[in-house]
């Protein structure tokens, strides 16, 4: 591990939140019961506590586990690693396959088979357009000359319009894998592929590929408890970081609930 890599612990709502859980949680990891129960009432592996070592860390994640919960213990460093995602910009389907391509067209095949988790989410995106505004401001020498009758004079003012849009996306984890196969943006895919069923509405066309691509990837899970947005309790976490770690933690999740399957099959 590398040095001063702090290690989470996080925790999977469960199913039923109870004060006698609640108050066990809070003790295991010495935080006030409010803040667990917050924590504990949501859709998706929150982080619930913070260590130095993954000993200690480990530790409390058993005694958690003895509570019956799903616990996920990762470092930092692994928790904030930038997803090694494939950004699809067109998309080709077959009976048993799907191909993507990027924008630079390089291109990208998943078998039916290979596609383990699918996560469904909406994120917030920013901009900021330059605009100049033209304003009227008293002209002081111009009204003195006049003997005080107000002089105005147009000034030219350059200003940021700042915006926020909702948009959706879709990633797809090959089989046992923390990092998502391929990324798939409503406002950034082209949806000429398509054909007649393309229409004017970027959330129709993106609904619609989800659907075909659901049908391919059959067996693949859906998990789309980021369809709400949410945020992630690890501190200094821009929008985009907050998307990758909670999409992390609910890959993770999903890997421990398929290995614990496997273990009582």
């Amino acid at each position: 591990m590398a040095p001063n890599d702090i290690v989470h612990v996080a925790v999977a709502p469960p199913a039923r939140l109870e004060a006698n859980l609640i108050r066990q949680v809070a003790a295991i990891v010495n935080k006030d019961l409010y803040r667990i129960r917050l924590l504990l009432a949501g859709r998706i592996p929150r982080i619930i506590a913070h260590y130095d070592t993954l000993q200690a860390a480990e530790l409390n994640a058993q005694s958690l586990r003895t509570l019956g919960l799903v616990v996920i213990v990762c470092k930092d460093s692994e928790l904030r690693k930038p997803p090694q995602s494939f950004r699809v910009k067109t998309i080709k389907f077959d009976e048993k396959a799907v191909l993507f391509w990027d924008k630079d067209g390089q291109a990208r095949r998943m078998e039916s088979t290979d596609a383990f988790l699918i996560i469904k989410g909406r994120m917030q995106t920013y901009s900021e357009t330059e605009v100049i505004r033209t304003t009227r401001k008293l002209n002081l020498p111009a009204t003195l000359l006049t003997g005080g009758f107000p002089v105005l004079r147009k000034v030219e003012e350059i200003g940021k319009d700042k915006s926020v849009q909702d948009e959706i996306f879709l990633r797809i984890y090959e089989r046992m894998s923390p990092e998502s196969g391929v990324e798939i943006f409503q406002y950034d895919c082209n949806y000429s592929f398509l054909g007649p069923e393309m229409t004017m509405s970027s959330l129709a066309n993106f609904n619609n590929v989800v659907a075909k691509i659901r049908a391919v990837f059959a067996q693949a899970m859906l998990d789309d408890s980021l369809m709400k947005l949410s945020q992630v309790n690890v501190s200094t976490s821009t929008p985009r970081e907050t998307i990758d770690i909670n999409c992390k933690l609910i890959c993770l999740y999903h890997q421990a609930m398929s290995t614990r399957a496997c273990q009582h099959s």
